[in-house]
């Protein structure tokens, strides 16, 4: 993983507005998030690292909390579109920033149009994605979310933010990746209060800036989407057919530009800004990768509370570190109680995986893995590409206390002594064709 660069603190009136910078780039590229944000837990899972590294390649990346949300001050009530735009002003000045381009994402879509239209003179380009101009459902804005769907969404957040399980209409492709999903549960805990969410999303509501759209005089580039159950693809169409000399791109996936192709996203910035694509020099590597987590982790974390969760965690981590080193597995990635990891030959990784299996029922815990061999893209320390995808899929089917391997995985371990037991065919979301997979009967 990236090592994060350091947060910084300027003021916005009475508010401290934490922000980070990093990159190397000519052009300064102001990010402003979501609704909700966390400069730093944002660098702790691949998905968001890897979409911020590439920004930063091609760019001087100045990234920001929003006052109410992340590392900035929590405040009382909600902030208004302008008090928004006095801490991007805030934050670059901090960073001696006399012009940059905005990438305004979701819900910082409607604050970066104003603030593009409001000082042309501190806005070189503007880029929206994911983004609207009014939220609403009305019968001149038939692409807006109804009342009905702003509830249930609501609904979802009072009941299940900062939770592991189904309901995400932001990231809905990721429901079968246990990191992620694990991840994302705590990053909603640290951005913001379920409170706070709910009050920003039915002030989103209500924001408007329908009327000011022919008033942006900036380049700007809208991209969006196809199934974006966030906001229609339609609002983006809508954006990009009102600002003047608008260019509109249509991309294939969901509301999160961290899940999914990220490098297509990527790609259209630095193209709009820069004029070129240069994505960083890859190598490729075969490799077997392993997925673990430990089952019902999140009725144990409840169950046990906070401090003895901290605690077991800990040992788990110390236990799963030791068998790593054991077998010659290399870490590549945690998130929560997941445990991602490469070795260099899929019999070591098969039997670390038992081994850790059988180890961590002195912890009076179960875990799953799931194993998969592959050519994998190599970026800096990590390893990613489409068997990376498949073995996070393969272990999301394991059963308690089971150790799931790809038809590959087998194939390449004839003649070691491993035996296994038929799983049968299986589909594995976003992965072609069907996948043969077998449980580990001997794993040591």
């Amino acid at each position: 993983m990236p090592s994060p660069p350091n947060t910084k603190y300027t003021k916005s009136g009475d508010i401290h507005i934490a922000y980070q910078v990093s990159g190397s780039g000519s052009e300064d590229l102001v990010l402003v998030p979501g609704f909700v944000s966390h400069l730093e837990f944002e660098w702790d899972h691949p998905y968001p690292a890897h979409f911020l590294e590439r920004l930063g390649s091609f760019s001087r990346l100045i990234r920001f909390d929003k006052r109410g949300t992340g590392l900035s001050d929590r405040i009382g009530g909600i902030p208004t579109l302008e008090q928004r735009m006095d801490d991007v002003r805030a934050v670059m000045d901090a960073v001696g920033s006399q012009r940059a381009a905005l990438l305004g994402i979701s819900e910082g879509g409607p604050m970066s149009v104003l603030f593009a239209a409001t000082y042309p003179d501190r806005t070189s380009k503007l880029v929206l994605y994911g983004t609207y101009a009014y939220r609403a459902w009305s019968p001149d804005n038939p692409s807006g979310r109804t009342e009905q769907e702003l509830r249930a969404t609501v609904e979802w957040i009072e009941k299940a933010w900062g939770e592991v399980g189904p309901g995400d209409i932001w990231a809905p492709s990721g429901v079968s990746d246990n990191a992620f999903l694990q991840w994302r549960a705590r990053f909603q805990r640290l951005a913001g209060s379920p409170g706070a969410a709910v009050a920003l999303m039915e002030l989103n509501q209500q924001i408007d800036v329908r009327p000011i759209l022919p008033a942006v005089r900036v380049p700007t580039l809208v991209l969006h989407r196809t199934d974006d159950r966030v906001s229609a693809i339609g609002q983006g169409r809508y954006l990009a057919e009102h600002i003047p000399g608008a260019r509109f791109v249509e991309l294939s996936g969901d509301h999160s530009p961290w899940v999914g192709d990220t490098d297509a996203i990527v790609d259209a910035v630095e193209e709009f800004l820069t004029g070129t694509i240069s994505r960083p020099a890859v190598d490729r590597v075969l490799a077997t990768v392993l997925f673990i987590d430990i089952v019902g982790s999140t009725e144990r974390a409840a169950g046990l509370g906070d401090r003895k969760w901290r605690d077991l965690l800990g040992a788990y981590y110390a236990l799963v570190r030791r068998e790593l080193a054991r077998f010659r597995g290399r870490e590549v990635d945690t998130a929560g109680d997941g445990f991602f990891a490469a070795f260099d030959g899929p019999a070591r990784g098969i039997r670390c995986a038992g081994a850790i299996a059988a180890a961590v029922r002195s912890l009076g815990i179960e875990v799953r893995a799931g194993l998969h061999t592959g050519e994998c893209e190599i970026v800096g320390e990590k390893i990613a590409g489409i068997a990376v995808h498949i073995g996070a899929r393969i272990a999301a089917l394991a059963r308690p206390a089971e150790v799931l391997v790809s038809n590959t995985v087998r194939d390449l371990v004839a003649g070691s002594g491993l035996e296994f037991e038929e799983r049968g065919h299986h589909t594995l979301k976003g992965v072609p064709g069907e996948w043969r997979l077998y449980a580990v009967a001997q794993a040591r």
